[in-house]
């Protein structure tokens, strides 16, 4: 990997850290506002509005600037989604902001890897980003944690710049403050991203012939055969991971008795786990065998599963990390594989957008139907085996189309396929 690979995977680092700490704070200042249960997981669904909303036109934005220059432009969006919750407005809204910042900040991203890098590389160039990904998760969650801790808050405000007052009064500002600050580093590093020298025909500016675009992107991706295969998974492990979050921040809460601050470190376990999994892809699994790790998709589902029948730390943490292990090594490969497909039939910036549609409409669509089984006080168990027989049966179904295909056609003969 050259060095400009190590400064993209700083920015990711940094940006990805403060969107994960700005969650837990999120969930706090619900919390102190007395919102019903029903309401948390809408933060995340707000978060990803944008994902889908903006689809049609974040990748023809990706395109139309060096991959650097819009990173650091969308971050400093998130800076002031951060900032509208520090003055009060309401944490749905600031949080959309910042998913609105973060929808454009994904297709350069993701797609400055297949600008920057041959196609041989993209496995292991996606386990390290995978891997560094849920290492933020983990340190921004157990951050977030942290700093809406009591105690911890405390002595925080019991620090004074001398001769300034800043009017930091609570403990939910001061966490704001702080994320703030990690997410101006993340700018720093942007501002470090090398030019990788490519360039895409003149971007389409009318709302009506970038929806087109886009509608054509989309139906490419889905009507190749290695294009709807890793499309399916990456959409359905995303949806899956979004929801399986505030599952275990509620599991935690009913069946091992933890607090908010607390169950924040699960959700840091189960990142462990990922990022375990993501090496391990990187490291053993190669761009032309990535399909063959699909079957732990439908072992993954299994294994949620079993949660319901653990009601202790101990045996929680070993479960939680072979969750995230499975789901880590199986979506990596996949993730790899969508990359390469949609770089060879368009430009990095469209395909990325078609893949961040794709990925966050599954997360809107779980993330309600996980919010309107809480609203109707279904059992968290209940949800729990729900949610993974529907895993693991989606996963069945992508298995048997890929089998259908291949009858039809070897399409793992396209895998290494020069760009169109």
């Amino acid at each position: 990997m050259n060095r400009g690979f190590y400064t993209i995977m700083a920015a990711q680092f940094f940006s990805s850290l403060a969107d994960n700490a700005l969650l837990i704070a999120a969930i706090a200042l619900l919390t102190v506002m007395k919102s019903p249960d029903w309401m948390t997981p809408l933060l995340k669904l707000f978060f990803v509005l944008s994902y889908v909303l903006l689809a049609a036109f974040v990748g023809a934005f990706a395109d139309s600037l060096p991959k650097g220059r819009v990173m650091f432009i969308t971050n400093m969006i998130k800076i002031v989604g951060c900032g509208m919750m520090f003055f009060d407005v309401h944490p749905l809204i600031a949080y959309a902001v910042v998913g609105f910042g973060a929808a454009a900040y994904s297709p350069a991203k993701y797609g400055i890897l297949t600008e920057l890098l041959p196609a041989e590389k993209l496995v292991a160039a996606n386990g390290w980003i995978e891997g560094l990904t849920v290492s933020s998760i983990i340190l921004g969650t157990v951050m977030g944690g942290a700093l809406i801790n009591p105690s911890i808050a405390a002595k925080l405000l019991a620090f004074d710049f001398p001769f300034f007052d800043f009017g930091i009064d609570t403990p939910a500002e001061t966490a704001l403050c702080i994320i703030a600050v990690i997410y101006l580093l993340a700018a720093l590093f942007n501002l470090r991203i090398p030019d990788t020298g490519a360039r895409y025909p003149h971007q389409e500016r009318h709302p009506i012939k970038l929806i087109s675009d886009f509608v054509h992107c989309f139906t490419t991706l889905w009507n190749d055969r290695l294009g709807q295969i890793s499309l399916a998974v990456t959409t359905l492990f995303w949806g899956a991971g979004a929801t399986l979050q505030f599952i275990v921040l509620k599991w935690a809460g009913h069946s091992l008795g933890m607090q908010l601050d607390e169950a924040a470190i699960l959700q840091g376990v189960v990142a462990v786990g990922v990022a375990i999994g993501a090496v391990a892809a990187a490291r053993f699994v190669p761009l032309r065998k990535s399909l063959s790790v699909m079957p732990l998709g439908v072992i993954m589902g299994v294994v949620v599963i079993i949660m319901t029948m653990v009601h202790t730390v101990w045996l929680a943490y070993p479960l939680l990390v072979l969750v995230g292990a499975l789901s880590g090594y199986f979506v990596v490969p996949m993730n790899a594989l969508l990359q390469h497909r949609g770089h060879v039939l368009m430009s990095a910036g469209h395909s990325i957008a078609v893949q961040n549609f794709n990925e966050n409409l599954s997360v809107l669509t779980m993330l309600l139907l996980y919010a309107l089984m809480i609203k109707l006080d279904l059992n968290i168990n209940i949800v729990i085996v729900l949610f993974g027989l529907f895993v693991s049966g989606i996963m069945v179904l992508i298995m048997r189309r890929h089998a259908a295909n291949q009858r039809e056609h070897d399409s793992l003969s396209l895998i290494g396929e020069h760009k169109h």
